[in-house]
């Protein structure tokens, strides 16, 4: 049996691992024994994390992860993660953990990165020399922001042996992929788009989510589902408006059922994020 993983391999922001009890008892509780006979979308795939435990937990249901983020193409090089990790940890091996580096330090930093000779994972470059609000989405925004911390990993990446296992893989927009299990009513659909109304530059794809997309998704989606959100977007205060005012399609997220955690940014900074579902 494959490995468990309660965490994403590499950093993706959003990637529900605080939710994964959460999520494991709701399949539980509403899928019976090993799924069979169900399908599993995870529509806004992410880091594949959700995609992984759902198939774990249900073995013999059909699994189907849109790695729409790139993530798969990130395992690929962890190697070259590695070696940018190890050659950045020797640059900054006397300056104490999280502490600003100075100018000096660095100009030698940025050198060594744009002399790497190999893929640069983006989002773990940032996470090594930002603190985790940061949202920088290329090398270049990186390396010019005005100051960098010593943030980085300590350790290598492990590769992920067997996290994708059995999971069938597809990469297409959300407006392609759910029309086409619409209608089945034993597919569960798993929702965790960028979330409306908040900063979406930590997605490859943050130009292409916005409040039109939003309400198209809306269009597609019907129970069952579980709909990850959070306080900083307005998601269900848009669910509240709709069922009162019996707005088109309602009916499909009456007595819809909540789940809330309180997520952490950084040690100041915290809001709550939600796990919406309905069976």
């Amino acid at each position: 049996m494959a490995k468990e993983f309660h965490q994403a391999p590499l950093p993706f922001v959003g990637q529900k691992r605080f939710f994964l009890k959460h999520f494991i008892s709701v399949l539980n509780n509403n899928i019976p024994d090993d799924g069979a006979g169900w399908t599993i979308v995870d529509v806004f795939g992410g880091s594949g994390l959700l995609a992984h435990n759902a198939k774990q937990c249900k073995p013999a249901a059909t699994v189907i992860y849109n790695d729409f983020d790139g993530y798969r193409e990130r395992l690929k090089h962890i190697d070259d993660t590695n070696r940018l990790r190890q050659g950045l940890s020797e640059l900054t091996a006397n300056i104490p953990r999280y502490h600003r580096f100075s100018d000096e330090k660095k100009a030698e930093l940025i050198n060594y990165i744009r002399s790497f000779d190999g893929f640069i994972d983006v989002h773990a470059l940032r996470t090594w020399l930002m603190f985790g609000a940061r949202q920088e989405k290329t090398i270049k925004e990186i390396l010019e922001n005005n100051n960098m911390y010593n943030c980085i990993r300590r350790s290598d990446y492990r590769y992920p042996t067997g996290y994708l296992d059995n999971v069938e893989v597809t990469s297409q927009s959300y407006e392609s992929l759910m029309p086409e299990y619409f209608n089945q009513p034993k597919t569960l659909l798993i929702l965790d788009p960028p979330y409306l109304s908040t900063s979406q530059g930590a997605y490859n794809k943050s130009e292409y989510f916005g409040m039109i997309k939003f309400l198209k998704l809306m269009q597609f989606v019907r129970p069952p589902f579980i709909f990850f959100s959070s306080t900083r977007s307005e998601l269900l205060q848009y669910l509240d408006y709709m069922i009162e005012g019996k707005l088109e399609h309602y009916h499909r997220f009456t007595n819809y059922q909540l789940i809330n955690i309180t997520a952490h940014i950084s040690h100041k900074i915290n809001y709550e994020d939600n796990m919406i579902y309905k069976f």
